[in-house]
């Protein structure tokens, strides 16, 4: 059996195309993946099956749609999507609202549930429900395709860290509540690093950091989390590309006051223009503020000073809730690739027994690393996320429900 998994963000779409076997540990082997990026802007298509075979096409993608149409033809061409292949379809969807805590089978009345929620994740809830019905346009109608949503791993938080000191009434009437992201990242760290250490998940005490464009934290106790840094929406929390994180609730009121500009004006500053960009007044890309504070620019260092310590501190806050951790664990575009962020951000750690290994870090770019020191009482690793696997696996857990609970 053949699942392809597609995970879309607001101007990309990646897709991984999976063999499963009938073995007992499910998939054999990742036989295509790529991605279309730029869409909106420009455009390209890159490509490469397990066979090695790379293919990169810059081409004009508009919109997700036609995004999905050309990614499909691709694929058909190179054998991929021909004779009822694949056999399942996986969408990740980031926001899931209260009702979907599961995989779930999509239909008419699941696009329509999702889609009342999307106002919670307008940048890729919008762009997820494109792909799904364009895909669900082109493919057999004997395909089933199935929705991945990133807030389920989140739904077991104890519900002092998802519920907020509002109105109880008020919340409950409206949904109000932290539903926390990027939980197919957390969830793909937390499995990875026991099957790394050869230990059983529920005996691990973890923290999850996925850091890239967008990021969060999480506090994993026995394979659940329980507490992560995003909220109500992904914008609380750490500092991110464009996103501010956590902010004084009155500074929204506040700058729309100063600005003259209406409250959704201010949202959509604080979701697009602040962060790393807004500090910077240049950059949200990581990779660029390190060049321009090896050049002396004082706005860039500050923007990855005030990065670091937002994250530490989330480390130092979870370390109290878990009460201690084994692990603290690397994950996301920076995450993985910016060793210097790291290093930042362990950096004073040993109060609580989490040394770095300078060297380990140095060469853990992108790869499985223990990147602490020997004896530290806390580990520290790099685990680069792998959020297709988790998008196939649950979808080909999902038609195996079904099909027992008929």
């Amino acid at each position: 059996m053949r699942v392809l998994a597609i995970n879309c963000g607001s101007s990309t779409i990646k897709f991984d195309l999976f063999h499963f076997s009938d073995k007992p540990n499910g998939i054999d082997r990742r036989i295509a993946h790529g991605i279309a990026a730029g869409i909106g802007f420009g455009g390209a298509i890159s490509f490469t099956s397990s066979s090695d075979v790379q293919i990169i096409k810059k081409v004009k993608l508009t919109d997700h749609s036609d995004a999905t149409k050309k990614v499909m033809y691709l694929m058909a061409q190179n054998g991929l999507t021909t004779s009822g292949k694949p056999t399942a379809i996986g969408h990740r969807v980031v926001h899931g609202g209260n009702r979907f805590i599961d995989p779930v089978l999509i239909d008419d009345d699941v696009i329509k549930a999702i889609e009342d929620v999307s106002s919670l994740a307008p940048l890729h809830n919008e762009p997820s429900l494109i792909t799904m019905k364009a895909m669900r346009a082109r493919v057999n109608p004997a395909v089933p395709h199935v929705a991945v949503f990133d807030t389920a791993f989140h739904r077991s938080m104890p519900e002092r860290a998802w519920r907020y000191a509002i109105p109880y009434d008020l919340a409950d009437r409206h949904g109000i509540r932290r539903y926390g992201f990027h939980g197919l990242a957390h969830r793909y760290m937390s499995e990875r690093y026991a099957a790394i250490a050869g230990m059983p998940p529920e005996s691990l005490k973890l923290i999850t950091l996925q850091l890239g464009n967008g990021c969060s934290a999480a506090a994993i106790q026995g394979g659940r989390p329980i507490d992560t840094s995003m909220g109500f929406t992904p914008l609380e929390g750490l500092v991110m590309g464009t996103r501010s994180g956590d902010i004084d609730p009155s500074l929204v009121n506040y700058i729309a006051r100063c600005e003259n500009i209406s409250c959704d004006q201010v949202e959509d500053l604080l979701n697009k223009k602040s962060g790393l960009l807004g500090i910077s007044g240049k950059w949200r890309d990581m990779r660029e503020l390190l060049r321009d504070e090896e050049k002396g620019v004082a706005a860039a260092a500050l923007a990855i000073d005030i990065f670091c310590y937002r994250v530490r501190k989330y480390i130092g806050s979870y370390l109290a809730a878990l009460g201690g951790a084994d692990a603290v664990i690397f994950g996301g575009g920076i995450g993985e690739f910016a060793l210097s962020v790291r290093a930042r951000i362990l950096e004073g750690m040993e109060w609580c027994g989490l040394k770095l290994d300078n060297k380990s870090n140095e060469e853990a770019v992108a790869v499985e690393r223990c990147i602490s020191a020997g004896g530290s009482d806390i580990k520290a690793f790099v685990i680069p996320v792998d959020e297709a696997s988790v998008i196939a696996r649950d979808t080909m857990d999902c038609i195996k429900r079904t099909a027992d609970e008929k």
